[in-house]
């Protein structure tokens, strides 16, 4: 028989296995590998855990917004009420304003009137008085005459104005 090197190493390969195996080899290969199982697992646990919990952030983010957006919703309904309220009110005022205004300008007219139409009626008697005392300085050229003339004529002066 011949033996070569490859006999030789499966030979030695084989006592290797050997002595591994009586030295416990494999169990700490074993117990490394269940102990390395143990962390991933572990970590993939936490790392779950991680996620449900950036999950329920994020849901509660959510949410926030969304009670946020109903917030300036109201806020933005409320502003407008109240412009529309405000705007409203200052109609109401102007138009107040506007017929206060209208009614003292009525007031001022009418004073006016008032005012050009005793004018206008003094002026009337004083031109009528005057009228009357020509006529009358005319026609009574009397002494007697003249007296009643003036003194009616102050009657009828302070009975007009």
């Amino acid at each position: 028989m011949h033996f070569d090197a490859t006999f030789f190493a499966l030979v030695a390969l084989i006592i290797f296995f050997g002595i591994v195996i009586y030295a416990g080899g494999f169990k700490a290969m074993g117990s490394g590998l269940d102990a390395r199982a143990e962390r991933i697992a572990r970590e993939l646990e936490h790392a779950a855990q991680l996620r449900k919990e950036a999950e329920a952030l994020l849901a509660e983010y959510r949410q926030k917004r969304l009670d946020a957006e109903k917030e300036a919703a109201s806020i933005v309904a409320a502003a407008r009420a109240d412009a529309e309220e405000y705007a409203a009110e200052t109609r109401r005022k102007l138009a107040e304003s506007l017929d206060r205004r209208t009614r003292q300008a009525e007031q001022k007219i009418a004073q006016a009137e008032a005012a050009a139409i005793k004018d206008v009626r003094n002026a009337a008697t004083d031109l009528a008085i005057a009228a009357a005392r020509n006529l009358m300085s005319d026609t009574a050229r009397s002494p007697e005459g003249a007296e009643l003339i003036a003194s009616s004529i102050d009657a009828v002066k302070n009975r007009l104005n």
